[in-house]
């Protein structure tokens, strides 16, 4: 039943899903995934600002990351094709909802990022599509474009609970053999257990009616930031996702400055290899009113530095 209902759940979006698996989560699917593809020195592209849980991962596993700059469509081409030509074995990114900068794929995207793969047949390309159901975007994924090696990543436990550490893989069938053979030497499966759970929840229509609502409510939320912050002129990313990324000149005070009016933010150092600095804001659970007094007390910060009210750009 639950093979099943990944199955339909990766189709929906049009992933090709001849070769269908589970993991213990997205993260410990993609640290397997390039254990098993890539040699210790092997270098590994990844977005910029990104992740940062994946930023830790890769060289944790003795693999170089070779950033790559992304703006509100994901990766951008360029710097794709700059970071294969000195020596990317795998790819890693994020079709939708991604952390920190909250980038979607657009179909004019994808495709020109397909065009640049398609010079380079040997790349392992992971798409962690961690948010898929909550994103508030449509899919244009890299994985249903006839590459020869991909693979795509989905988990529940942003969207069902996160104790749910559980994630479906659709691949190509090398890539498939590779992850489960490596699976079979370590933890063997995972709990039938939480399989049943899972199964359950993906396929109960009230759980479904649900996850949708809230989708719709956290892109209200995210909107809401991100229109609040537009009205005292500070620009801001955030075009699906959890998350609006705020670029500063100055992360730490920015940081300290909201943190002395009660706002937890999150300083983008540990996003970033070389993009500009930023602030990350989480926006789940920030209601529009909140989103309101957030803004204002932003600006209320910038002004505070002594420079000007609006950082970066």
């Amino acid at each position: 039943a639950l093979e099943e209902a990944a199955r339909d759940w990766f189709a929906r979006d049009g992933v090709p899903t001849g070769s269908v698996t589970f993991a213990h989560g997205a993260l410990d699917c993609v640290g397997r995934l390039l254990s098993t593809e890539l040699r210790p020195g092997d270098a590994v592209a990844v977005e910029d600002p990104g992740f940062h849980h994946l930023l830790d991962l890769v060289p944790a596993l003795g693999l170089r990351m070779l950033p790559v700059a992304v703006d509100d469509e994901g990766m951008r081409p360029e710097p794709l094709r700059r970071a294969l030509r000195a020596g990317a074995r795998a790819l890693v990114c994020s079709p939708r909802g991604q952390s920190p900068l909250g980038a979607r794929f657009t179909p004019a995207r994808r495709d020109a990022l397909l065009a640049v793969l398609g010079g380079h047949p040997d790349v392992l390309v992971v798409e962690d599509d961690h948010n898929a159901d909550i994103a508030g975007a449509d899919a244009a994924t890299l994985a249903a474009g006839g590459l020869p090696r991909w693979a795509q990543v989905r988990t529940v436990s942003k969207h069902l609970g996160i104790d749910l550490r559980w994630a479906a893989l659709a691949c190509d069938p090398a890539t498939l053999a590779r992850h489960d053979g490596r699976m079979l030497l370590t933890s063997g499966w995972v709990s039938h257990i939480l399989q049943r759970t899972v199964a359950d929840l993906l396929t109960d229509p009230e759980v479904r009616a649900l996850v949708a609502g809230a989708a719709d409510t956290y892109t209200v939320r995210r909107d809401a930031l991100r229109g609040a912050l537009d009205r005292h002129g500070i620009p801001s990313h955030g075009a699906s996702g959890l998350n609006v990324w705020v670029p500063v000149r100055d992360e730490s005070a920015v940081v300290n400055g909201l943190r002395t009016r009660g706002w937890w933010t999150a300083a983008g150092t540990r996003f970033r290899s070389a993009s500009p600095p930023g602030v990350r804001v989480t926006t789940a659970a920030l209601t529009p009113a909140e989103a309101e007094e957030l803004a204002r007390d932003f600006a209320a910060t910038l002004g505070e530095s002594g420079s000007e009210p609006v950082y970066g750009g």
